[in-house]
């Protein structure tokens, strides 16, 4: 016999923030046309519907700009912090002396180095990839460090005595311990880099073909436009909630056999 659909764990899981979500904008759009509030001072959903439709070519066109910048910045987040966090590892001489400087970076806010990036490098779209990262790579390195570091000492004298390679050592038994923590820092870096990319196409003011949602949003606050301001923060929600669910979609499937966290 099988279980009524709302018994399956996963379905409740995916079902019910929907099922809310609709009761929010159902009462959002009901006391806005009760209220008669101005589209200029709040839009109503069907007005932020009504701008995606009608203007989708032109925020279709930024969301592709704003998505290429996030993802080029989180993969080199993923590969510097990566390979730093390999690095620190094997010495904790280089860790000390690094990872002052990784947390300078971080503490940093991007708005005030991101002018700086834009001036050194000439390259627009570069530049913000630069500044996004900076503020992706940190959760990366931090995470994939400490998981690195988190084996048993039994397990690490076990490999010594039977004389195994610092290379065996860290690819059977640190980077599955490791493992975990990566993809928890992968789930925050990727929003991360989704932010710094919004604000450094904030702070570098880019319009024209090569705009992301940033510049719509600017726009449209010179504009008093709050519909397409709306739609343009729409389209940021969902790409960041869809960065999230995909590092939790690969952080499930590595680690659903042999992980209590994915069981």
């Amino acid at each position: 016999m099988t279980k009524p659909l709302f018994d399956n764990p996963a379905m409740r899981r995916a079902v019910w923030p929907v099922l809310l979500g609709l009761v929010v904008i159902g009462a959002w759009e009901v006391c806005f046309r009760q209220f008669a509030v101005p589209v200029w001072l709040a839009p109503k959903p069907s007005d932020i519907a009504a701008v995606l439709y009608q203007q989708w070519p032109a925020l279709l066109g930024s969301f592709w700009v704003t998505l290429k910048v996030t993802l080029l910045a989180f993969m080199l987040a993923v590969c510097i912090g990566t390979a730093v966090a390999f690095l620190f590892v094997q010495s904790r001489v280089i860790e000390s002396c690094l990872m002052p400087w990784a947390i300078l970076f971080q503490v940093t806010p991007v708005v005030a180095i991101a002018p700086l990036v834009i001036i050194w490098i000439h390259n627009t779209t570069l530049a913000l990839v630069v500044c996004a990262m900076l503020v992706a790579v940190f959760p990366v390195l931090t995470n994939t460090t400490l998981g690195l570091r988190s084996v048993s000492p039994g397990l690490v004298n076990l490999f010594r005595i039977n004389q195994a390679t610092r290379w065996q050592e860290l690819i059977r038994l640190r980077l599955p311990a490791a493992l975990p923590h990566f993809f928890s820092g992968l789930r925050v870096a990727s929003g991360l880099a989704l932010i710094g990319a919004v604000v450094a196409e904030f702070v570098a003011g880019t319009g024209g073909t090569g705009a992301g949602l940033a510049w719509q949003i600017l726009q449209a606050g010179f504009q008093l436009n709050l519909p397409l301001m709306f739609a343009a923060l729409f389209l940021i929600t969902c790409t960041g909630l869809g960065l999230f669910c995909l590092m939790s979609l690969l952080s499930h499937y590595f680690l659903r056999h042999w992980h209590e966290s994915a069981q």
